[in-house]
């Protein structure tokens, strides 16, 4: 065998697990973040605490000194700046550009005094928030904004070339903090838009879970009815001519109950085909006998037991039969269901005719009607007539039903199944 075809045929290898490292990281980021939104005020409060003690560690160790050009600024005033610049990040995320407007006031005297202190950088954070969570044109005066002090502190106490070094050092690091602030920003739209989209689709796929349950369960309960009420009308007809017959001629009596097994036979073996189509897989024991829908070559049975029930039916074909299975189902079951309103409701000395006319492409009109007391064909069970409409309803069709026009009597049911549209 040619090894070349082995590799060939070789599924794909699967990609590598994530290192253990990342893993471990994903998990650390996701219970961080999932703490910070069942808590965001604690890490908020953590947050602010720890640049909060890092601006008093700088003003209380003198480590301002190195940078100031005022040394002797008194000590309540460092004080009021180092809080000033550290102390509103507590509402960073909430209101970013009011509290970067509230820091302002303490940079411009930090830079007007020529204090230096550190906390003045603690401005990028709200610039960070404001690009996070802001429209993007807000960034136009927050640039503004924070270079203001500084151009204050260049034009005090600032050397010669200053100007282009503190400024554009400033101008870089706003722009570099904004950028990560909008790299984030897109990423969570991003998360957000696909967490949306799959949260919709699985929405989605559960209304189509529902939709298809709903359409089987009423497919189920039209075949149910079709099987059932047909052949139960029939058997009753029967039943009620056996009765009559039986003190006068016995062997109609026989010939009827005869009728009856027959017509229980072949609607047991219709339900019970049904019913282990309807069974699952796993637990049934034996393999569901699938055989073919109703076709209109069935159509001579079916009126051959109507007839043995009791109820004479004239049939008139024009055309000849060239249908699709589906449309020869949908024909065949509207003339069963009249037919079996004809025999629940008629009443007695009632006669059925059958008028079928075909066309070409699938065309196909069906007229249906008996001699029966005007009105007495209406269903009485509410399923059979919107069962015809609804099989009817998939082909484009139309359905009519009601009482023959006077002076006639007794119910017609007129179907028409248009052309096939061209795929």
């Amino acid at each position: 065998m040619n090894p070349v075809a082995n590799d060939d045929l070789e599924a794909p290898a699967e990609e590598p697990p994530a290192e253990p490292l990342t893993q471990y990281i994903q998990r650390l980021n996701q219970r961080v973040r999932a703490f910070d939104r069942r808590h965001p005020l604690l890490w908020d409060l953590h947050f602010t605490g720890f640049w909060v003690t890092a601006a008093l560690i700088d003003y209380t160790s003198g480590g301002w000194r190195t940078l100031t050009h005022h040394p002797d600024t008194p000590g309540w005033l460092l004080l009021a700046l180092s809080l000033g610049l550290s102390a509103p990040l507590l509402w960073r995320r909430t209101h970013p550009a009011a509290i970067l407007l509230a820091m302002a006031p303490f940079a411009l005297v930090n830079a007007w005094a020529g204090t230096a202190l550190q906390a003045a950088l603690l401005q990028l954070v709200a610039v960070y928030h404001v690009a996070l969570r802001l429209p993007l044109r807000n960034l136009w005066w927050t640039t503004a904004l924070v270079l203001t002090p500084v151009a204050v502190s260049t034009a005090r106490s600032g050397e010669e070339g200053a100007w282009s070094q503190q400024i554009g050092s400033q101008l870089t690091s706003v722009v570099v903090v904004a950028l990560i602030g909008i790299t984030v920003r897109t990423r969570q739209n991003h998360t957000e838009a696909l967490e949306d989209r799959a949260r919709r689709l699985e929405i989605e796929r559960d209304q189509q879970a529902q939709l298809a349950t709903a359409a089987e369960r009423a497919r189920i309960a039209r075949e149910m009815h079709d099987i059932i009420g047909h052949n139960l009308s029939v058997i009753t007809g029967l039943a009620d001519g056996g009765k009559y017959a039986a003190a006068k001629s016995p062997e109609r009596a026989a010939q009827a109950l005869d009728a009856i097994g027959t017509t229980s036979r072949q609607a047991m073996s219709e339900l019970r085909r049904l019913l282990n189509v309807l069974r699952d897989d796993e637990t049934s024991h034996h393999p569901a006998e699938l055989t073919p829908q109703p076709t209109l070559t069935d159509l001579e049975q079916l009126i051959s037991g109507v007839r043995a029930a009791g109820l004479p039916v004239h049939t008139t074909v024009e055309g000849r039969a060239d249908l699709p299975a589906g449309r020869q189902l949908t024909v065949y079951r509207v003339i069963q269901e009249a037919l079996t309103n004809t025999l629940k409701h008629a009443g007695p000395n009632t006669a059925a005719e059958i008028t079928l006319a075909y066309g070409g492409q699938g065309a196909v009109t069906a007229t249906i009607t008996d001699t029966g007391t005007a009105g007495t064909g209406t269903p009485a069970d509410g399923r059979g007539l919107p069962g015809m409409r609804e099989r009817t309803a998939l082909y484009g069709g139309t359905l009519e039903a009601g009482p023959r026009p006077h002076p006639e009597q007794g119910w017609r049911v007129h179907l028409h199944l248009p052309e096939e549209t061209p795929q």
